[in-house]
């Protein structure tokens, strides 16, 4: 395979994948749980977290060099077949429920130019229009990508580029409007009526969503053109989006207070422009969040393609998917992927669901293949006595276990539910012993354990 992906096509990669729809509307999903003194304390565990969980990245790609893809490859190689895939599983999952939410956002984005109070074309990205709009992007990309993984990246490095321009302009202009006594008045949350711990709670699924990508590099590992680019990328991507959340986030608490933050329409960013420099605010957003998800979607297309593929690879997925182009595209996974992603998005119609019920199921998929980066590091590092790689094992392990106790055990349940059906598809791609070898006791009872907690987990869920 030719190798092409260099230090700044990954470093765009990351960064698109992360910085999509989120980030114009952490103003007010922030606003709306916590307080300013909540948002410092938040940042700073979610900051030094995600920190060594991009460092926990960075050092398995030079300890174990031979291991392309990174989320499916270290779990299958620390922890066996079935956690493999089961990482492999919740992490395909996750990328396509987030690429349906891109769509979403995108044609509800547009909905500013074209609707008004008595006509509605595209709503919330929902409506009937929406999604025709959505499919048509939806096999536009899709052909894009299949034209090879190079062409889409240099594409994507013009989105990045192009949705790093308005982000900018807006924390300019915060800065200059920015007022302490605004900032700090009701610094600690009285009025949301919950102690400042809990506050930080709640901060955590919606800081993981805006740094869900920070694999990206990792994932298409197997397309770099040096494998040292791919842990300088992830780290570059993390430091320059951590900067980015926590500027948009606390600059907005100085521009308007958190009460009124908390009641605005997404993308708040878009209201708090409109304060700063008129209507041209509201679209300068509008547009960058336009250009945002749709290199965002590109980036995810291309990883989400991409897990499948190599999981086939490694008998975890049916062989069929392992198939590429002329080009080197990973064909068979990515009409596989964008099938999925169709008919994900027939359902958003026939449902009516909206962008943050997707924010929520896809925040979930992606707790356990962050945990066991960690977990797999920790484990490489014990025989290598050396306190510096155990330290940053430690601390993604830890963060990972601490989003998982923060997303609550409604969350873990509905997790338990999308994880089943996924392990018939795992069975269907080891009949006849195509695998290299056979599961032990502990993954069989894991299995059966797995398939009947669906069931009652489901029951749950749905009371």
């Amino acid at each position: 395979m030719d190798k092409k992906l260099g230090l700044t096509a990954l470093t765009a990669l990351v960064l698109s994948s992360m910085l999509g729809a989120g980030v114009f509307s952490l103003p007010q999903n922030m606003a709306a749980v916590a307080s300013p003194a909540a948002l410092i304390v938040g940042w700073f565990i979610t900051g030094i977290g995600i920190i060594f969980l991009a460092l926990a990245l960075l050092l398995l790609t030079r300890l174990k060099p031979e291991l392309d893809g990174g989320i499916f490859t270290y779990a299958r190689a620390g922890f066996g077949d079935l956690v493999g895939f089961c990482s492999a599983w919740g992490y395909w999952l996750c990328a396509v429920i987030a690429n349906v939410s891109y769509l979403v956002i995108v044609f509800s984005a547009l909905s500013f130019f074209t609707d008004s109070a008595d006509r509605v074309i595209f709503g919330a990205g929902n409506t009937w229009q929406a999604i025709v709009g959505a499919s048509l992007l939806l096999w536009l990309v899709h052909g894009l990508v299949l034209r090879g993984v190079q062409t889409a990246a240099s594409i994507n490095l013009v989105a990045t580029l192009g949705k790093l321009l308005p982000l900018g302009l807006f924390i300019l202009l915060a800065i200059a409007a920015f007022n302490i006594d605004r900032f700090t008045l009701d610094f600690t949350g009285f009025a949301l009526d919950k102690p400042v711990w809990q506050q930080v709670k709640e901060t955590m699924l919606i800081t993981l969503w805006v740094f869900i990508g920070v694999e990206g590099a990792v994932v298409v590992s197997a397309r770099a053109r040096n494998k040292r680019d791919v842990g300088h990328a992830t780290l570059l991507a993390v430091t320059a989006a951590l900067c980015i959340y926590l500027l948009v986030t606390l600059l907005s608490l100085g521009v308007i207070p958190r009460a009124e933050l908390a009641g605005m329409r997404n993308p708040s960013m878009a209201g708090l422009m409109t304060q700063l420099i008129g209507y041209w605010g509201n679209l300068i957003i509008v547009v960058g969040l336009i250009v945002s998800v749709c290199g965002a979607y590109l980036s995810w297309t291309i990883m989400a393609a991409e897990v499948p593929f190599l999981a086939a690879q490694h008998g975890a997925f049916p062989r069929i998917l392992s198939q590429q182009n002329a080009r080197s595209a990973p064909s068979a996974s990515l009409w596989l992927t964008n099938g999925s992603v169709q008919i994900c998005l027939i359902l958003i119609w026939l449902t009516h669901s909206d962008y943050n019920t997707l924010l929520t199921i896809a925040s979930e998929m992606i707790l356990v293949p962050y945990f066991l980066v960690g977990a797999y590091l920790y484990k490489v590092a014990r025989p290598l006595n050396k306190p510096l790689i155990t330290t940053v094992a430690l601390g993604a392990s830890i963060y990972g276990i601490w989003l998982l106790y923060a997303s609550g055990p409604l969350h873990l349940l509905l997790s338990v539910v999308l994880y089943a059906p996924g392990i018939l598809l795992f069975l269907y791609a080891r009949r006849g012993g195509r695998a290299a070898q056979s599961l032990s006791m502990l993954e069989r009872s894991a299995i059966v354990a797995l398939v009947a907690g669906a069931l009652p987990a489901m029951w749950v869920l749905l009371k």
